[in-house]
């Protein structure tokens, strides 16, 4: 077992290793839980609807692709975007002699885990500054296998399978019908994919069907039983996730409030419209086939060492102790680390989590720096951020280097070029990643101009060219004179003193 964390594919090799010991195993199951324990602050309850108000019921099942490098019973790969079929075993192709494939195969009586707790954040408030905590009940997760899929060819009128994706190891995670809306729904989902992403299990890739979503969506009136759901189907993207939801709810209190009745369905998500659109009733029972797998020896979860039955090798069994001490920071975690640690404001914790690498990124550019972490949080969620969102890049493709940018910011903290002569360097060295800050400086002569008699003579060209503004300063308007200081600024191509203009401009408007 890797010390960090136990991928679900390491899980699987444990279930090869272990025998039937039934009568003599301890079956742990253990409750998910993101909740940090340094912050305790809970979503406010929501106001208690009339009577008369439809409100939305959501619960979620997610589908997460289980991170290896083979299928769940057969060796062969997993890849994505590979030609079609080319990633076949006969298993896979369930083939006469093979049991039925595809099934859920810990469903129906022992779940790998039961009754746990998701702990997601939403940024609320009138400003969406308040970090806000929400839970969520996980009913259950199990083992199971990705399908097949079809292609449909309009043109020559015929359906072709694709079997690449058959018997792709998945795990499935059954969300109870705790929450109201699209923004809630993506907010667990997108907690969910980097608690995945942190563990190793699931690299949760949604545009590469890594990560699915199932959303059950229902309306009724609070204090009375849930209404019809829907199921809205396999939304691989949490922005498409959020407006499916909330389309489907809406839509569900149209068709009531006209009098109409909620269809036991299974919908689509069109993103092109923003619709849902149905596929197919479920009026008919399912009609699921549970059987015993003879071939498969039992999962057997241990809780610790002194749980463990004699003369069993603890490295050959899954302990829950030694998973728990090995588990990487959690997001929320991480989120609450950096607001107490660095004096930034929730929303940025947010950003820096959410995006692979860049917790990373800002804690390599503060030990390369003195700036303090306010002050630098600015450059790495919107400068740098801005630029690699502009051009689809990710972080660890960043043309600028922690360390490049902690230069950067050095020559401004110490006051060799201003703000603004920063951010045009900033934009030089992404377009030219082989300079540094201080070459670009020198080169360019973006130096800042202490002199002071030159920025004497600066300033009062720009107040005797501006009598206007500078009787609104003599009358009391002290804020005109910010506007006289962008005035030398543009004179000097923003490489003026600011502190010395500053102290000029009162002296020569007092």
């Amino acid at each position: 077992m890797a010390a960090s964390c136990v991928a679900a594919s390491e899980l699987l090799n444990n279930i090869k290793q272990i025998s039937a010991l039934r009568p003599k195993a301890s079956y742990a199951v253990r409750a998910v839980s993101t909740t940090s324990p340094q912050c305790h602050a809970q979503l406010p309850q929501r106001a208690r609807s009339a009577p008369q108000q439809l409100v939305g019921v959501v619960g979620l099942e997610i589908h997460a692709q289980i991170n290896s490098s083979t299928k769940l019973f057969s060796g062969a790969p997993v890849r994505f975007s590979a030609p079609p079929n080319s990633l076949v075993s006969f298993f896979d192709a369930s083939l006469p002699g093979t049991l039925p494939a595809g099934y859920q195969i810990t469903q129906q009586r022992l779940p790998i885990a039961v009754d746990g707790v998701l702990t997601y954040s939403l940024l609320g408030g009138k400003k969406r500054n308040q970090v806000m905590r929400q839970n969520v009940t996980i009913k259950q997760i199990q083992l199971e296998q990705d399908s097949g899929k079809s292609l449909h060819d309009d043109v020559r009128s015929q359906t072709l399978i694709d079997l690449n994706r058959a018997g792709v190891g998945l795990m499935e995670l059954v969300m109870e019908p705790d929450m109201s809306c699209g923004e809630e729904a993506a907010a667990a989902v997108r907690e969910l994919q980097l608690i995945l992403q942190a563990l190793g299990t699931c690299q949760g890739n949604m545009s590469e069907g890594q990560l699915r979503v199932d959303a059950n969506v229902s309306v009724h009136r609070p204090g009375e039983p849930l209404g019809v759901r829907t199921e809205v189907k396999n939304i691989n993207s949490i922005r498409y996730l959020a407006r499916a939801i909330d389309y489907e709810i809406q839509r569900q209190i149209d068709v009531l409030q006209r009098g109409g009745t909620v269809q036991n369905e299974t919908r689509a998500y069109d993103s092109k419209s923003g619709e849902t659109l149905p596929m197919r009733d479920k009026e008919g029972l399912q009609d699921y086939r549970f059987m015993p797998e003879p071939n498969l020896p039992p999962l057997i979860l241990y809780e610790d060492d002194a749980s463990l039955p004699t003369g069993i090798d603890a490295c050959q069994v899954v302990v829950v102790q030694k998973i728990k001490e090995g588990l990487p920071e959690l997001p929320s975690v991480k989120r609450d680390r950096l607001v107490q640690t660095y004096g930034i404001l929730p929303e940025h914790s947010f950003t820096l989590v959410n995006e692979d690498g860049l917790v990373d990124y800002f804690e390599a550019v503060l030990k390369a720096t003195k700036k303090e972490p306010r002050k630098v949080i600015g450059w790495v969620t919107n400068e740098l951020l801005g630029h690699l969102k502009q051009q689809d890049m990710s972080v660890c493709q960043s043309p600028i280097s922690p360390s490049a940018l902690a230069e950067l910011l050095e020559l401004q903290e110490t006051g060799h070029i201003s703000s603004s002569v920063a951010k045009q360097v900033f934009q030089e060295m992404w377009r030219s990643p082989g300079k540094t800050a201080l070459q670009i400086t020198q080169e360019q002569d973006l130096g800042l101009v202490s002199d002071t008699a030159q920025l004497h003579i600066i300033c009062q060209k720009v107040v005797d060219s501006h009598p206007d503004e500078v009787h609104a300063i003599r009358s009391g308007n002290k804020k005109v004179l910010n506007k006289l200081m962008g005035l030398v600024q543009k004179e000097t191509k923003g490489r003026a003193d600011p502190v010395l203009v500053r102290a000029i401009l009162q002296k020569k408007t007092s």
